[in-house]
Formats: C-alpha cells, sequence, structure tokens
C-alpha cells in the first residue's frame, strides 16, 4: 500500500504537469472551420506561404512584393489603405531607415477612441522568411479581419490597422508611426502580435507606464480560451533589452497595449528555418484565438480610460483564467504566512509533532541540494559546450536538441535532490523536513516583495505548504493518505511552477537551466511528503535512468541536419583607404563552408572598425588577410560645412554606387551632435547627444532610397574621425567571389552581418 501511495501520488504530480502545459494553448481540430464568419487556420496558412516565400528585409525586393500582397489582401475586404513613407529614428539602436507602414482604417459608430492592431512584415536581414516573425501576426491580422467583415457588424470603436516597416532594424515603422502620424492621438488600445520563435504557447504581456489592474481586467472580461500569463513575465520583460513596436507606443505617446507572442522553438528565431513548414499550427491558433475574443470584446469597450490607480498579480491558476489580486495584498499576505509559520512551529513542537533538533538537521539537505542542483547545472552546461563548441555557434543560446536538455536536467536534479534526502531518511519526525523549505520560500517573497513585484504569487505554494504542515501537526492521518492528500494540496503549486521550469531556458537560454535546478530543488522541498521514503527509493534509480537516458538522446542529437541546420558566417572587409582586405568570421567551429577560407594561417579575434553593431555585440571569431577585389564605395558629397559663432554646420550626402543595404557611422573619439537630422527626420528630437566612441548610427537602405542625407551641427573645435561602412549582401553572387555554397545542412547565422561585403573608408571633411 505505502508503495501503491508513492506511486499514486507520482502520477498525481506527472497529471497536473501534463494539465498545467495542455491549458497553455489549443489543440487543433480535426477539421478546419469553414464558416464564412469564423477564423479559418487554411485561409491564414495559404496567407502565411505567399508572406513566407523567401526572406523579405527592408531593402529588398520581397519585402516590395510581400507589401504588395498584403495591401491587395486589404483592398479585396473593401478597405483603403495607405502607404505612410517616413523616415525614422531610434537613438537607442541608433537605428534609422525609410518605413513603408501599411495603414487600413475600419470606421466605427462612435466618435470615441480608436483600437489598433498592430504587427509587422518586415523579415530579418538578411536570410530570415518571417513566417513566424511576424508572418504569423500579418496573417492573423488579415483572416481576423475578413471573418469580422463578413459579418457586417460595425463595430462601437474606429479599428486602426497597422502593418509596420522595419520593426527588425529598430521599431522604426512604429517610430515612424508615433512620431508623424496624426493617428496616433486617436489610438487608445494597441493589440500585438509578435514571435520570437516558431512554436509553443502565446503569452500575454501588458505594456502600460502606469498600473495594471483595469487592463487586466479588461482582458479577462474579453475570455480568451487559453489565456498564457504571469505577472513574473512582464517584470523579466522590462529589464531585458527585448522590446516591440508596442513599447514606442507605451514610451513615447503613453498609449497602453497587450502583446501576444510565443517563443517556443527559439531556435528559428531570425534563421532561413523560420519557415512557413516550421511554424506551429497550434501555436497560429492560439493567436487567433486571442485574436478573435479580444478584438471582438475591444472594439465594442470604452477605450477612453484604461489606466489604473492599482498593480495586480496574476498567473496561471487550475479551474481559472487567472488568478489575480493586488500587489498591495502581498505584504499582508507574507506577514500572514510568516505568523501562521510560527504559531504551527509552536503547536507543533508542543505536541511533538516537531523537534527542534529535526527542524535544524532538515535545513542540512534542503540547502544542500538547492545550492548542488544550480551549481552542478550552471557548470554542467559549460563543460558541455567545451565538449560540444558548435553550440557557440547557436547565437539563440538554445540548441536543436535543447528540450531534451531540459528533460535531462530536470531529472538530473530530481536525482540529486533524491539522493540527498536518502542520507536522511532516519529523520525522526519526517514533518521536520518541510520547515526549512517554507522558512527558505518566506525569505525569498520577502526578497522579491519589493525588487520584483511581478512574483507576488509566490506566495502561493507557502499557503500550500503551510495547510501540509498544519495537517501535520494537528491531525493524525494514516502515512499512505498523507501522502496522497499532500499531493492534492500541492497540485496549484505543480501547476503554477511545472510550466517555469520550461519556460526560464526557454526564454532566456540554457545558460539558465541553474534557475530551473534552483526551482526544482525549491520545489521538491514543498514537496518532500510526496518524495520522502524512508525505505524503498525506487524514484530515484529511476530518475537516474531517465537522467542517462536523455543525456544520451541530447548527445545522439548534438549535431546538424537539413531540419536543423548549422549556422555559420563568411564576410568580406575592404579598406578602402589603403586598400587593405580580409575575410572574417563568427563562427567558433568551423566547418566545410568557413573551411574555403580559414585554416592554420588565419587569426584569431576581430579587426578594427569592422565590426558591424549587433544586437548581441559579436565579434570576428577569426579574420584572414586576402586581396583587395577593388570594389567601388558609395560617394561622398558635402553640401553644407560652415562655421557660425563657435558651431560648425555640416550637411553631407551618401550615393550608393552598387546595392548597399546598411550604412554604419563610426566615431574614433568622442563626438557632440546638435540637431542631428537623417533625411530630415531629427535625432533624439533634435537635443543634443553625446556618444564616446564607436557606431552612432545605423541606416538601413530602403528600397525608396536614392541617396542618404546627414546634417548636424558641433562645437567649431570638433575633431571629426568618423568612419563609414557599407554594406552589401551579395558576398556569395559577387562575380569577385568564388564560393562553393552550403550544403542543405548549413545557413546563414543570424544576429551578426553575414554573407557580406563590408567597405569601410574615412569620412574626410
Amino acid at each position: 500500500m505505502k508503495k501503491f501511495s508513492s506511486l499514486l501520488s507520482i502520477l498525481i504530480i506527472l497529471g497536473v504537469i501534463y494539465w498545467s502545459f495542455y491549458d497553455l494553448k489549443p489543440s487543433l481540430p480535426e477539421e478546419d472551420n469553414t464558416a464564412e464568419t469564423e477564423f479559418s487556420l487554411n485561409n491564414a496558412l495559404n496567407h502565411l506561404k505567399i508572406i513566407s516565400e523567401k526572406s523579405h528585409h527592408v531593402g529588398s525586393l520581397e519585402h516590395k512584393r510581400v507589401q504588395d500582397y498584403i495591401v491587395s489582401e486589404l483592398r479585396k475586404m473593401g478597405l483603403e489603405t495607405e502607404i505612410q513613407t517616413q523616415t525614422a529614428v531610434n537613438k537607442k539602436w541608433f537605428a534609422a531607415t525609410t518605413a513603408e507602414n501599411i495603414l487600413a482604417r475600419i470606421k466605427g459608430s462612435n466618435n470615441s477612441k480608436a483600437l489598433m492592431l498592430l504587427t509587422h512584415y518586415d523579415s530579418n536581414p538578411h536570410s530570415s522568411k518571417g513566417a513566424s516573425d511576424a508572418g504569423s501576426g500579418v496573417v492573423t491580422i488579415l483572416e481576423g479581419i475578413r471573418a469580422f467583415l463578413a459579418k457586417n457588424k460595425t463595430p462601437k470603436n474606429d479599428i486602426v490597422i497597422l502593418i509596420s516597416d522595419a520593426e527588425e532594424l529598430g521599431l522604426l515603422g512604429a517610430q515612424a508611426f508615433v512620431d508623424s502620424h496624426p493617428w496616433t492621438k486617436e489610438i487608445g488600445l494597441v493589440l500585438n502580435f509578435e514571435a520570437r520563435g516558431s512554436g509553443g504557447p502565446s503569452y500575454m504581456l501588458m505594456e502600460t507606464n502606469g498600473k495594471n489592474s483595469k487592463l487586466l481586467s479588461e482582458l479577462i472580461a474579453a475570455k480568451p480560451n487559453f489565456l498564457a500569463a504571469n505577472s513574473l513575465m512582464y517584470s523579466i520583460y522590462k529589464k531585458l533589452p527585448n522590446d516591440t513596436d508596442l513599447t514606442v507606443f507605451r514610451e513615447d505617446a503613453n498609449i497602453n497595449g497587450f502583446n501576444f507572442a510565443f517563443i517556443g522553438d527559439h531556435f528559428d528565431y531570425h534563421t532561413a528555418q523560420d519557415s512557413y513548414e516550421r511554424l506551429d499550427r497550434e501555436t497560429l491558433l492560439h493567436q487567433a484565438d486571442y485574436f478573435t475574443t479580444s478584438f471582438h470584446y475591444f472594439a465594442n469597450a470604452d477605450l477612453t480610460n484604461l489606466n489604473s490607480e492599482e498593480d495586480y498579480v496574476y498567473v496561471n491558476f487550475p479551474f481559472t483564467t487567472l488568478l489575480t489580486y493586488p500587489f498591495s495584498w502581498v505584504l499582508p499576505m507574507l506577514i500572514f504566512a510568516a505568523v501562521l509559520f510560527l504559531i504551527f512551529i509552536y503547536f507543533g513542537i508542543s505536541l511533538g509533532k516537531l523537534t527542534l533538533k529535526g527542524i535544524f538537521k532538515g535545513f542540512i539537505p534542503f540547502l544542500t541540494a538547492t545550492i548542488l542542483c544550480g551549481g552542478v547545472s550552471f557548470y554542467l552546461w559549460k563543460l558541455l559546450l567545451i565538449v560540444h563548441p558548435a553550440y557557440k555557434d547557436m547565437l539563440h543560446g538554445f540548441t536543436y536538441n535543447g528540450y531534451t536538455y531540459i528533460v535531462a536536467f530536470v531529472f538530473l536534479n530530481l536525482w540529486i535532490t533524491l539522493k540527498i534526502y536518502k542520507y536522511f531518511k532516519k529523520q525522526d519526525k519526517e514533518t521536520d523536513l518541510i520547515i526549512a523549505p517554507i522558512f527558505v520560500w518566506l525569505i525569498i517573497n520577502f526578497l522579491i516583495s519589493d525588487s520584483l513585484k511581478g512574483a507576488g504569487f509566490f506566495i502561493i505554494p507557502i499557503f500550500c505548504a503551510l495547510l501540509i504542515l498544519g495537517i501535520s501537526v494537528f491531525m493524525n492521518l494514516e502515512k499512505r493518505a498523507k501522502r496522497i492528500l499532500f499531493t492534492i494540496l500541492s497540485v496549484p503549486t505543480i501547476y503554477i511552477f511545472a510550466p517555469m521550469i520550461k519556460m526560464f531556458p526557454v526564454g532566456l537560454g540554457l545558460k539558465n537551466l541553474m534557475i530551473s535546478g534552483v526551482l526544482i530543488a525549491l520545489l521538491f522541498g514543498l514537496l518532500v511528503f510526496s518524495f520522502y521514503q524512508k525505505k524503498s527509493f525506487w524514484f530515484l534509480k529511476l530518475s537516474g535512468f531517465f537522467t542517462l537516458l536523455f543525456f544520451g538522446l541530447a548527445t545522439y542529437n548534438s549535431g546538424f541536419s537539413v531540419d536543423n541546420k548549422k549556422p555559420n558566417s563568411i564576410v568580406y572587409i575592404q579598406n578602402s583607404d589603403d586598400n587593405s582586405a580580409y575575410f572574417g568570421t563568427y563562427n567558433n567551429t568551423l566547418d566545410n563552408y568557413t573551411k574555403q577560407v580559414f585554416d592554420e594561417s588565419s587569426i584569431k579575434g576581430s579587426i578594427i572598425n569592422a565590426e558591424t553593431k549587433s544586437k548581441y555585440n559579436t565579434r570576428f571569431t577569426y579574420h584572414k588577410k586576402t586581396e583587395s577585389r577593388n570594389i567601388s564605395s558609395s560617394s561622398f558629397n558635402i553640401n553644407l560645412d560652415t562655421i557660425i559663432d563657435n558651431k560648425r554646420f555640416i550637411e553631407f550626402e551618401i550615393t550608393p554606387e552598387r546595392t548597399i543595404k546598411k550604412l554604419e557611422f563610426i566615431t574614433n573619439n568622442k563626438i557632440s551632435l546638435n540637431q542631428f537630422k537623417v533625411n530630415d527626420a531629427l535625432v533624439n528630437k533634435g537635443k543634443s547627444f553625446s556618444v564616446k566612441r564607436g557606431t552612432f548610427l545605423v541606416y538601413h537602405v530602403a528600397n525608396s532610397d536614392k541617396e542618404i542625407t546627414l546634417s548636424f551641427t558641433v562645437d567649431k573645435n570638433q575633431t571629426l574621425d568618423i568612419i563609414l561602412n557599407e554594406i552589401s549582401y551579395d558576398l556569395l553572387s559577387n562575380p569577385s567571389f568564388s564560393f562553393t555554397p552550403r550544403t542543405e545542412e548549413m545557413m546563414p547565422m543570424p544576429f551578426v552581418t553575414n554573407d557580406a561585403i563590408i567597405l569601410s573608408k574615412k569620412l574626410n571633411f
């Protein structure tokens, strides 16, 4: 019977884990919905197949084709469309381009605030097909609007559709709209559809400058069927350098909104594998569910005042959409839990259910397990990077076998924890073992109560554990009944935190497996009565077996294939001032493709002034000198250079002589710029700003650009030492070079300038 109760407890835990993941997104129906007034997955996929046929980054011919397709589909629905062509600059990213936003509007019955539907249609330069990011958003809006218009109902609020441009380059389409379009002041709420992978559940992240309670209650009232969200995610999101178009609306126009974004299969993000075939259909259905429910609700809701006076903690919870309560409750709940904890300890000792010696002794396995799980996970992943150096070439930080590694580390951490607790199987009072976990969880809640308020739901496991402690102290239940009862009482804890064990390494990279390891040990402490066995440790052996099995599977699948391509890179750099030339690569491990150029004579490290600005500040790992191909650079003309009083006014023009995709301006000394303009678009709203050294502007050349004009004012004594890097993505097609093409098991490395010709020269003023 004891073995049966142990087995049943494990099965309950496994069932709740499955339940917690099952509730996060819809399953594919057997047949697609064919009703004209309902969202059709097949229709959406038909759009997606056309949109994601090829890479369609800003400045490419495909970019214009995709733009024309989206406009034609909107016009088929009877909507008037507008292309907003506007140069925009994002100082935070030092990025600029001439964005071409696609706009349409549905007139509502009330003269009130408008609801904006937002996504972007550009793919990431230069090889991503953009099926998930953000073709999924485009087709969700296209098909969702089609189904809505088929109902012939007029919404109360105007509906503004913005399919923005140049999001991948620095949120520049959104910046262009917010800075220049008159509709900005009419927007009351934004629904933004995004992606940072190609699968998994779509999470809701709010953007607001104020409090969230009204936004949250309104979204819950919209009744999404699969609302995946918790307040911790946005607390973390705000601390990371990952913005979306919606961020521009919040920061620059004080407009609230919701992001609906998925992060699973992160290894496809910004790569040639972000394709129609690899987009998870259930994930697309999840986006459709968000659209259908939230759009129909907010199209007829009052959007004039969604600001709140109070912030709410929120988290997915069994049998309800979200569990919510005010931030102001967190500290009182924590104090109440601490007082209740002390009361239970007092009565536990008085009634002989707890012992002081046993309580202090119980800290040893719990703290040891927590430290070991975190430490082993951290250093083991570092060891795996040494064993498999090609993992470092996957700049996402999440490998193709990443999910297998997550499972392997889960079982490893369970094995470590069970092994440690095995040495305490002679504990006189088993109840002593839960005191240390509750105490540590109380400390964690106290530490995060101010710095990470979104994690306020961490108090819930404490109350579950206190209920277990109270029953253990005041009731005399049969041991096998207690095990099953305590497992059932732990259901909210398991339901809330099981998805997070996966979410942290998926969203933040496998280097954060240590967070999952620590979390497993912390949760184990609260679930100790479900696992703890004095005599039989069959689950220890099972955990060890699965640890070896999944690490073996991860090792077996550690290579690359047609379906899981190896990223690699070759770049040509030519200095037009001294006519020197080099090849560079970002690869840590060389393959047959990169070995065409790089060998034992290659130099480790980077090249001065040849680095192009990237999100991850990635630098060349190898470079090798080569002969110059004498590729012609853009013409540089000074239109104005004059001194008035103590100020020097400069305007110059760059005219590309070949198919340039990007211009990067680098200063070798500190400069202070005032009234800085790019194609007459003000940088930093015309205010003065300083750049110590490095890149101060990356201009992405758009299809409509013939030349690029920069103007600024500096102190008359300011020395200008500016380097221009002009970049094209035609290394493999340029007749001056000859490369054996990549095999089907390879693809261009994302997040860096790749397959590129970089011409570098000093601008003489």
